[in-house]
């Protein structure tokens, strides 16, 4: 396929995807398929490589029905959906610039080595203090890696939308009583990890309506 081709089909699958509201419950997702859509999401980048972030593929009936009892957002599409995502964030247990994860990550999966990591720890210290002001409280860490997860989020969409698979983001929830739901089905690990965004996937049981967006050079300037 040519480079005219393949950004044809991207935008196909760009006009394709839409926030589907109801699935066809007689419609399953191939194993296959999924495990690429994960795959798409665990290759996606994170700032410094952190990768601060977990995919729970909910697939338990009983957690289904407690999810959806529990988040709003999710009460008219996690009956439906063939597969339901959550996606959580790591703490500033994980995320700190001297924490125990990140020191295990760069050593052991990014292997890096110890001349180097010093002063790499050292440049993100400098970031987590003074650039983005990460360390004024609990929630600044969380969020920042909630951010990071939201780009996983978004490539897997868009590589399901590619295959022809639907889905929808869900941010209806409290996130205190999810994190709470979390934590006694043991999927936290002990605060290391906090609710970020939630996403269906499966198959439209409706046609798509027309899709709408601000004209483009309302969007793009060129400065």
């Amino acid at each position: 396929m040519n480079k005219e081709a393949k950004k044809q089909k991207i935008l196909e699958a760009a006009k394709f995807r839409h926030a589907t509201k109801q699935f066809d419950p007689n419609k399953t997702i191939p194993e296959d398929d999924f495990r690429f859509i994960l795959e798409v999401g665990r290759l996606s980048p994170s700032s410094f490589g952190f990768e601060p972030w977990r995919f729970l593929v909910i697939q338990s009936p009983e957690l289904r029905k407690k999810i959806k009892d529990t988040a709003w957002g999710a009460y008219g599409k996690l009956p439906d959906a063939s597969h339901f995502v959550i996606y959580l964030a790591r703490t500033r247990k994980d995320t700190q610039y001297d924490s125990q994860y990140l020191q295990d990550h760069f050593k052991n999966t990014m292997q890096l080595p110890d001349e180097f990591l010093e002063k790499y720890l050292s440049r993100i210290e400098e970031f987590q203090k003074e650039d983005f002001k990460l360390l004024d409280g609990e929630r600044p860490l969380i969020d920042w890696a909630g951010k990071q997860s939201y780009i996983a989020l978004a490539n897997m969409m868009t590589a399901a939308a590619e295959i022809g698979i639907d889905s929808c983001p869900i941010e209806g929830f409290n996130m205190e009583k999810m994190n709470q739901l979390l934590e006694e089905e043991g999927l936290l690990e002990d605060g290391s990890f906090s609710i970020s965004v939630m996403c269906a996937f499966g198959y439209r049981a409706n046609e798509q309506s027309e899709k709408s967006r601000r004209p483009f050079n309302d969007v793009v300037k060129w400065v």
